[in-house]
């Protein structure tokens, strides 16, 4: 009986809280809908300022889908020394390309080489007085797509110490510059939505602390009446809950817009190197991750300023 009552005593307590959880959630969505010009200018502050690092983190990410598509190009040039045959190159270049981590491989015969060369060089009188062809025959080989940096180092240097293999050349410079660029702009969005959290936190502390100075005799009865603190906090709480929840809106649709405005001129440019890269929005995962940190932060906002304010208001 006593497990029971206790039991019951517990189900009737959590039910409590939910309901009165419930009746504050949809009270202070009440009362920021009966400001709405208030809340939607706090709105469009918070969101400007989330919307400029999440704009920045969906530039990077499409930078970063970039140079995956040119992964491509970090190829792996194998010059082959003048004693090996034809034959024996495409032969070479088809055992190379069922290696692991290899996606395919093409060979350049001498002839081929000397022949791009005349064309590509503009250099054709200049080569005619040779008397022998001075090329050495090519396999180009492109690795797998999501191998590290060492896989594909390893890869370049077993390559190399084969006995058709005078020397190779592997043209990854400028993607680990790319690299590079990429890992500090990633940093940077981070110190920059860093310093811009505190600034969101900032914009909502201060526009609970007008609503509490707004409400301070209502306040100040409740306390006479016995209300704990927890009970006239929970209100000002949810109330930052929805300031960053609109802010985040308010900041993914700034982003979107963004995006779109850049999305002409992108495929202009793409199409000027003969290639199909489109601009993306943010994924799903960081829509997520844009509201979580608009509504901790709008709380978090609201939490500091509230147990703060509320110290100072004491019935007389």
């Amino acid at each position: 009986m006593a497990r029971a009552a206790e039991t019951d005593l517990r189900q009737t307590f959590f039910s409590r809280q939910l309901e009165e959880h419930a009746r504050v959630f949809f009270f202070s969505l009440g009362k920021l809908w009966q400001n709405p010009v208030g809340t939607l200018l706090t709105a469009l502050v918070i969101g400007i300022t989330l919307a400029l690092p999440a704009g920045l983190h969906a530039l990077i990410s499409n930078v970063d889908k970039l140079s995956y598509s040119w992964e491509g190009a970090a190829q792996s040039s194998l010059f082959l020394k003048d004693s090996v045959s034809a034959q024996r190159g495409q032969d070479l270049a088809r055992e190379i390309a069922s290696r692991p981590g290899v996606a395919h491989t093409n060979y350049i015969s001498r002839d081929q080489a000397l022949a791009e060369f005349r064309k590509l060089s503009g250099f054709g009188e200049a080569l005619d007085i040779l008397d022998n062809n001075p090329l050495p025959a090519v396999i180009t080989v492109t690795p797998m797509h999501k191998q590290s940096r060492e896989q594909i180092n390893v890869l370049v240097k077993d390559l190399s110490q084969l006995p058709e293999v005078d020397m190779a050349k592997l043209d990854q410079k400028w993607l680990e510059r790319l690299y590079g660029i990429i890992e500090f702009l990633q940093r940077a969005v981070m110190v920059v939505a860093v310093l811009l959290s505190v600034a969101v936190i900032v914009t909502v502390a201060n526009t609970i602390r007008l609503d509490i100075q707004a409400r301070r005799e209502e306040i100040v009865v409740m306390k006479l009446i016995g209300a704990p603190n927890s009970f006239i906090r929970r209100p000002f709480l949810y109330t930052g809950l929805w300031y960053g929840f609109s802010g985040s809106l308010v900041a993914l649709l700034f982003v979107s817009v963004g995006l779109a405005a850049l999305t002409a001129p992108v495929q202009n440019l793409a199409g000027l190197y003969d290639s199909n890269f489109t601009l993306s929005g943010l994924s799903f995962a960081a829509v997520l991750e844009v509201f979580a940190a608009g509504i901790m932060l709008g709380w978090l906002g609201a939490f500091l300023t509230v147990s703060r304010q509320l110290s100072k208001i004491e019935p007389r």
